[in-house]
């Protein structure tokens, strides 16, 4: 059955979701590249400058941080802004960004006044954390007008199925960067610690080479709302206050106030959001140097154990959308609370496998839990959009994004310290596992939500 009446509008509309989707999920893929490369990269800033895990894990806080609260700024801004302007003039910015990191030795350099001793590191820690922030704020373009653009083309009886598909670009962009840094670090003469010696820089270089080429074919493709492509606006999206409180004074329109900041439903998916993430950052910000450290595996090898988790993740993210879709009438927490419970088993799996058993338990177990956790991932942001309506949308993704990255408090500086002060990985690895069942348990207080804010809209 056709979304309109008339044949030829419905043809011209199915085909501009299809490309929305496409051309989406290759721009939030490229926003991974510049993003999700300095784990591969951490290795060869502690060998070749003595940067500390501590400090490394400062970074991903300070990162994660204020790509939160860019988020928070971003989502109501792209509300009312083009989304296709938004994402691409984002995505050139953090690519500059990602060249400045790799010259920050350049850079501390002349803020020091050499390129040796104390100072240096210090400036060069200085550098490569002020411009990886930076990176975190111009990152926080991305999320919310792709999530814009799908919410206006996708009916909300579609959403969680094709907003899995399109949450597949974490894990394509995450996983095939991980594979690309593995191998730059592999690469070279090989420094003390067995990766190669200054190739880190390459790990943001070839990124924003990869990029660039890409924003030229998002520039010829990515199309922006329906309107704005001379089509009518999506059946079934009128929205239709559930609530009197949901108005605004005049009594006209629901309001951000009442549809996402005051609404129990979205912080409590916020929370969610937090635990998912905690969970989700351990392996993908921490896991290449988690296994070469506990495991004993090359980076390379790494890359590609976490591109593992990553592709099962895709896999995860699919199996989340259509369950919600076809088995839980559009309830995404129904669904997380079982793949989140399923996440916890599967990584108390992987650290508990005793040494000595073959490696490819190992990444069987990992990918297990890349499968469970990537559903939570996606379903929350599902179920943020259709709770706040195509209205709200980017409005509910920047709110729920301060929990999300509020948790890199925790997934990064936290780790990082723990780790350096019990001199391995058991005690990180255990805050994970509550984590997952604290996340659980959130997900099954959301069982009984409604599906969406339309007022009976699927």
């Amino acid at each position: 059955m056709g979304l309109f009446a008339d044949p030829e509008v419905d043809r011209q509309f199915r085909r501009g979701q299809w490309r929305m989707l496409a051309t989406t999920i290759l721009g939030y893929t490229l926003f991974y590249f510049l993003r999700k490369n300095l784990s591969l990269a951490m290795p060869g800033l502690v060998q070749d400058y003595g940067v500390t895990k501590a400090s490394l894990g400062l970074f991903l806080t300070l990162h994660g941080v204020v790509y939160g609260l860019g988020k928070f700024v971003a989502g109501p801004i792209s509300d009312r802004s083009r989304p296709r302007t938004f994402l691409m003039v984002g995505l050139l910015l953090a690519m500059l960004a990602n060249v400045a990191f790799g010259f920050g030795p350049v850079l501390a350099a002349l803020v020091a006044g050499g390129g040796n001793g104390p100072a240096f590191t210090s400036a060069l820690v200085t550098v490569l954390g002020v411009v990886w922030v930076v990176n975190g704020f111009l990152q926080a373009s991305g999320n919310p007008p792709c999530l814009k653009l799908i919410s206006h083309w996708i009916p909300p009886g579609e959403l969680a199925t094709k907003l899995a598909l399109w949450n597949s670009s974490h894990s394509i962009g995450a996983g095939l960067v991980t594979i690309l840094c593995g191998y730059i670090m592999g690469l070279g003469a090989l420094g003390a610690d067995g990766v190669g010696v200054d190739m880190w820089r390459w790990c943001f270089f070839a990124p924003a080479i990869i990029c660039a080429l890409g924003l030229a074919v998002l520039w010829f493709t990515l199309p922006g709302t329906p309107r704005e492509e001379n089509l009518p606006d999506l059946p079934g999206t009128e929205v239709v206050p559930q609530e009197a409180d949901c108005l605004i004074p005049d009594g006209k329109a629901p309001s951000a106030l009442k549809m996402v900041y005051l609404n129990p439903t979205i912080w409590i998916v916020g929370l969610c959001c937090f635990m998912v993430y905690v969970t989700r950052f351990a392996i993908l910000d921490w896991g290449p140097m988690l296994l070469k450290e506990s495991k004993g595996v090359s980076l390379a090898g790494a890359g590609w154990t976490v591109a593992c988790f990553e592709i099962a993740g895709i896999l995860g993210t699919l199996f989340s959308g259509w369950a919600t879709d076809r088995l839980a009438g559009g309830r995404a927490p129904r669904v997380c609370m079982f793949m989140m419970l399923g996440a916890g088993l599967f990584m108390a799996a992987f650290w508990f496998l005793p040494k000595g058993v073959p490696m490819v338990l190992s990444v069987l177990a990992l990918a297990g839990a890349g499968f469970c956790v990537y559903g939570p991932q996606a379903m929350t942001g599902v179920t943020a959009v259709n709770l706040a309506t195509k209205r709200f949308a980017g409005t509910a993704v920047g709110f729920t994004s301060l929990f999300s990255y509020g948790s890199v408090v925790l997934s990064g500086w936290g780790m990082g310290l723990l780790s350096d002060q019990t001199g391995g990985w058991a005690a990180p690895f255990y805050v994970v596992l509550v984590c997952t069942a604290i996340g659980a348990a959130l997900f099954l207080c959301l069982w009984n939500t409604k599906p969406n804010g339309y007022g009976g809209a699927q």
